[in-house]
């Protein structure tokens, strides 16, 4: 298995172990949400700044109770933000919520039925957000040339779906994957659409960075065994990926061949 001290990845400059991102939503309780982000293994955990309370609201549960900064790092996203103004509000409340933080998930919605990316408002934010000194990765379509603007643009990470939000479909077209992985400048996480472990390992073996996922790991029946497996997932498609896959062949090729044997 790949050592995860020597095979770390980075984002923004800060070095992490498990290329497993996860998130806060969709569980039953906090205690849920606990167990599963623990059996994940993850040190980025993403968290809906419109949806959660990290401090907003003081007389209710505090998520950060539950994933405190001082072992996760916290993500904060814009989930639910359908213009480029609400989702620079958004990482602008969390940057003041959170003294200063500058790491922000950035995802600006097309529409409530697909939740497919709305890629002009999301560069207009991009923009704005990178401006005003946001490290940024971005939810974006699986269109290579909106990675590479976006990547060209100065965001941190480019973070293409896999299939739709919420869907568990898995990677929908892993041919376009393929091309914005051969252009990135930056870390490519897949992000959205994974439902199982096999899904989260093909990203990996695709030669992606890492796998953002939520409701894979909520909706499952037992969320913290998946939580676990996923983790393994990540784990043996970077090394799938790393050792180089036999090459494929059309016709079958004995595993003891023939050549010098004794009659």
């Amino acid at each position: 298995m790949t050592d995860t001290n020597q095979d770390a990845f980075e984002i923004a400059g800060v070095r992490y172990r498990s290329r497993l991102l996860v998130g806060t939503g969709k569980y039953k309780d906090m205690d849920e949400t606990r167990a599963a982000i623990e059996a994940s293994g993850a040190e980025i955990v993403t968290v809906a700044i419109r949806r959660s309370n990290i401090g907003q609201n003081p007389d209710e549960p505090n998520l950060l109770d539950v994933i405190p900064p001082d072992r996760y790092t916290i993500l904060p996203n814009t989930a639910g933000c359908y213009t480029a103004e609400d989702a620079v509000r958004t990482c602008r409340l969390a940057r003041e919520l959170l003294d200063g933080h500058k790491l922000v998930k950035l995802e600006v919605l097309a529409d409530q039925k697909t939740l497919f990316p709305n890629v002009i408002e999301t560069i207009k934010a991009a923009e704005v957000l990178v401006k005003d000194g946001f490290d940024v990765m971005v939810y974006t379509s699986d269109d290579p040339i909106i990675a590479r603007q976006l990547a060209e643009m100065g965001c941190v990470a480019v973070m293409p779906l896999a299939g739709l939000i919420g869907s568990g479909l898995g990677i929908c077209n892993p041919y376009n994957l393929r091309i914005i992985l051969e252009e990135a400048t930056v870390p490519v996480l897949v992000d959205a659409g994974v439902g199982t472990a096999s899904d989260a390992a093909i990203a990996m073996e695709l030669g992606c960075a890492g796998v953002l996922m939520n409701s894979a790991i909520a909706h499952a029946q037992k969320p913290v065994l998946m939580a676990e497996a996923m983790k393994h997932a990540i784990l043996a498609g970077r090394s799938a990926y790393l050792a180089g896959r036999m090459p494929r062949k059309l016709y079958a090729t004995a595993s003891s061949p023939l050549d010098g044997t004794f009659v």
